[in-house]
């Protein structure tokens, strides 16, 4: 099946997303499908059919910046996850954080206060940022394509708590080409454990726990299998988790059922 604008809209509606709400996309085009125009007719249909919203998507760069290339150029630098998140990012309206690795862009309401400050950050998904402020906004985030080993959100609610060992010992410097063309100066933490280089792989286990708690529901868009979250009920269950024992999504290989029941 080749799939439409209207299409794409009325799936999103199908999944029970409101043209009001505030949500962040983790994309995969590829899943979606045949598109109609591709992945420009793809980014239209979420941008019109939040119309009265916030439409969120990572721009991130961290697998590009290190120490051979610290500057980063929010107008210029590519985002690493996904052509139609760079496509997002260079479209009229849309807004891009000042975050050197973890960037947001972002359209629609109260697009250019939602990504003020991350230049103040020295960790990925701190408080105050943009991953930080999905839980009080209320906001969804599908997972499209993709699962919850993309759901960056969960760094943020383990950042929210101090979980140890996420972080390097010391920040690598950076810097921030801003507006006027000056260069801020920005230490930043980098994501780091000795158990796993790439924490997040370790973030599905706690996918049953998402659905049986309310958390995440699985949708379709396109031919992508989807999954989408309430943020503030997964940031409950993660630390619902955590309570038990701080460390246990890398150290354990199954997080025991009665650590997320709600009557556990």
């Amino acid at each position: 099946m080749t799939y439409t604008k209207e299409h794409l809209k009325q799936m999103l509606a199908d999944m029970g997303i409101r043209p009001d709400d505030t949500l962040l996309i983790h994309s995969s085009m590829k899943a979606i499908g045949d598109v109609e125009g591709g992945a420009d007719t793809v980014l239209d249909a979420w941008m019109e059919y939040l119309s009265e919203g916030l439409l969120l998507l990572p721009t991130h760069t961290w697998k590009q910046m290190g120490p051979e290339h610290r500057v980063f150029d929010p107008e210029t630098e590519p985002s690493c996850v996904g052509i139609l998140t760079e496509l997002f990012r260079k479209r009229p309206g849309v807004v891009r954080s000042l975050h050197p690795t973890h960037s947001m862009a972002a359209f629609g309401r109260r697009s250019r206060e939602y990504v003020k400050g991350e230049e103040n950050l020295n960790t990925p998904c701190g408080p105050g940022g943009c991953f930080a402020r999905l839980e009080e906004e209320k906001a969804k985030i599908l997972l499209l394509g993709v699962g919850h080993a993309r759901n960056t959100f969960i760094h943020a609610v383990e950042e929210s708590i101090d979980v140890p060992e996420r972080l390097t010992a010391e920040p690598e410097e950076f810097f921030i080409k801003m507006a006027d063309g000056s260069r801020m100066r920005r230490p930043m933490y980098r994501h780091y454990n000795r158990k796993n280089a790439h924490i997040s792989e370790d973030f599905p286990k706690l996918e049953r726990a998402f659905y049986e708690n309310g958390a995440a529901k699985q949708v379709k868009f396109g031919d992508a299998d989807c999954i989408l979250c309430d943020a503030a009920k997964t940031a409950e269950v993660v630390r619902r988790v955590l309570s038990h024992e701080i460390n246990c999504i890398i150290d354990r290989d199954v997080i025991p059922e009665e650590w997320w029941k709600i009557n556990g």
